[in-house]
């Protein structure tokens, strides 16, 4: 087979016309050609850092809608799956991700449950990490949420850690806001990523000291604005990620728009493509082509080097994308799923209390980040309720594996003024949270979602809407294009609702995510994700 261009060289960085000649799989040879040619040929792009289960696809569907970007491979950590059904969650994605040509490269997930605050479905530990890594499909440990296991010499996380350094497999970080001593530590225990700056300042200091830094724009974190000036000096030691990328969104762009928006800052498109493309399989020692002889045919076609439409993607020389269609198809597959609790009643959401005041989690558009705040109580019949008018609502999380009481908090910026919302994804125990301006309307979502075991939903006093997850409670059966546009769809009425945040479920989800300061929410309670100490509601 041969395909002809202009080859970007991003190595050499340089542009030429030429002919590239593949078989069986890999580049046979690169002959320079002067003919004209209107379109280029680069390496395919590489998602450095994502869950695939936020796109709420298995990772078949998945593959069928990134080829469309340019997209050939990711670097998967599956602790989404992992937390609900352990070992053998990872061992689906792995398998699911096989019938396809897309090259996903997993890790080990290294914080199954992701602290202990909290309930999970499953445990993994160090000599389940150790079986992990054995295996040659498993390509890192992945990100270590459990900082605070590092900095304290936790005996059981540094094993996790121990055992990747004996196999020689790159350890995945994540260190939001963590600086000075605590991040030079962080480093020397043998971790080389963080793709949770949320600054240029800590990009930077990381970047000095000899951290590999991934600037993520995702469905629900954007970074890139606030890192992607530190790409110029550092392109050598930065990667691109999406972290969690919901369906709707991954119809629309994917690494190839981070492109496009760097060379629209007058950034070198070499340095750019770098990031892109280069360093990720470099870092990971990952088995994708980069576009020189002997390597595997991982390519695409682009319109140009502006805007990055992708015109063909290849993979081991096989077109999976040509002309506007994905080439992949839809594989069938067994559905697993780990969903364990009975439905509850509106007294079950009552929060009795005098106080005059409460902590209240702050949500912030565009960040996985909280803030803690002070705000006045509103009780009605000594229950503490949703202060609709000061957008102070009440949010729960339920334990999805077994009977136990809801948990009760306040949460700020979801400007809901009818209904409720709800979730199984709630990162990353996943058990059900839900957002809601009464008792009544909270009760109504979450069980609609334990009668599905699994989904999103909303619903008001005329209607309910769900788009069920029966894949572990966090991903669709159905096809990308389908839940793609059923989760537009619900996404439009939370925001008919009332909420004014861009993706309210994806926010929503990562309201019970510990690891992530400020103030969160687990089904056990109130937490300080800052001291990692739960904390009361009441303030006094």
């Amino acid at each position: 087979m041969k395909l002809q261009g202009n080859i970007v060289d991003i190595k050499n960085k340089r542009i030429y016309k030429g002919e590239i000649f593949i078989k069986n799989g890999k580049v046979k040879s690169i002959i320079e050609k002067d003919n004209n040619f209107n379109h280029y040929i680069l390496p395919g792009f590489v998602d450095a850092h994502i869950h695939i289960e936020s796109s709420m696809l298995v990772p078949s569907e998945f593959a069928r809608i990134a080829v469309t970007h340019g997209t050939v491979a990711t670097v998967s950590d599956p602790h989404e799956i992992a937390n609900v059904l352990g070992v053998k969650g990872v061992g689906f994605m792995i398998e699911n991700g096989k019938q396809t040509p897309f090259k996903f490269n997993f890790g080990a997930p290294s914080c199954v449950p992701a602290t202990t605050f909290e309930s999970a479905g499953a445990v993994i530990n160090s000599d389940d990490i150790k079986k992990l890594l054995e295996n040659s499909d498993i390509k890192y440990l992945a990100e270590m949420m459990n900082y605070p296991g590092v900095l304290f010499d936790d005996e059981e996380v540094l094993k996790k850690v121990t055992w990747a350094k004996h196999y020689n497999k790159p350890i995945d970080g994540h260190a939001p806001g963590l600086r000075g001593y605590e991040i030079s530590k962080y480093i020397n225990a043998g971790i080389s990523t963080d793709h949770e700056c949320f600054t240029y300042d800590e990009g930077l200091e990381k970047l000095q000291k000899g951290m590999k830094v991934l600037i993520r724009e995702g469905s629900a974190a954007k970074n890139f604005e606030a890192l992607i000036d530190l790409l110029p000096e550092y392109y050598e030691n930065i990667m691109f990620c999406s972290d969690d990328k919901h369906p709707d969104d991954l119809i629309i762009n994917h690494i190839n728009k981070l492109c496009a928006r760097a060379v629209e800052k007058g950034m070198d498109v070499f340095k750019i493509l770098q990031v892109a493309c280069i360093n990720p399989v470099k870092h990971y020692n990952l088995d994708v082509g980069l576009l020189q002889e002997d390597d595997f045919a991982d390519c695409i076609v682009v319109e140009d080097l502006k805007d990055f439409k992708i015109l063909q993607t290849y993979i081991n020389g096989e077109l999976v994308f040509n002309n506007g269609r994905s080439l992949i198809k839809s594989t069938p597959f067994e559905i697993l799923n780990n969903f364990n609790c009975n439905k509850k009643k509106v007294s079950d959401f009552k929060f009795k209390s005098s106080a005059k005041q409460i902590r209240v989690i702050e949500a912030l558009e565009g960040q996985l980040v909280t803030n803690e705040i002070i705000e006045d109580t509103l009780i009605e019949n000594g229950n503490l309720i949703s202060n609709v008018e000061k957008d102070v609502l009440k949010m729960v999380v339920v334990n999805r594996y077994q009977d136990e009481k809801p948990a009760i908090a306040f949460i700020k910026n979801f400007g809901l003024k009818t209904g409720a919302i709800a979730s199984s994804v709630g990162h990353d125990s996943h058990n059900i949270i839900a957002v809601g301006v009464s008792d009544a309307a909270i009760c109504k979502a979450v069980n609609l979602l334990i009668e599905n075991k699994g989904g999103i939903c909303a619903v008001s006093d005329s209607e309910e809407r769900i788009v069920p997850l029966p894949v572990a409670g966090i991903m669709s059966d159905k096809d990308g294009e389908t839940i793609g546009k059923q989760y537009a769809e619900l996404d439009k009425i939370a925001k008919q609702l009332g909420s004014k945040l861009n993706a309210p479920y994806m926010t929503l989800s990562f309201m019970a995510l510990l690891v992530i300061p400020s103030l969160k929410l687990s089904d056990k309670g109130l937490f300080n994700s800052t001291n990692f100490k739960f904390a009361t509601l009441d303030y006094n």
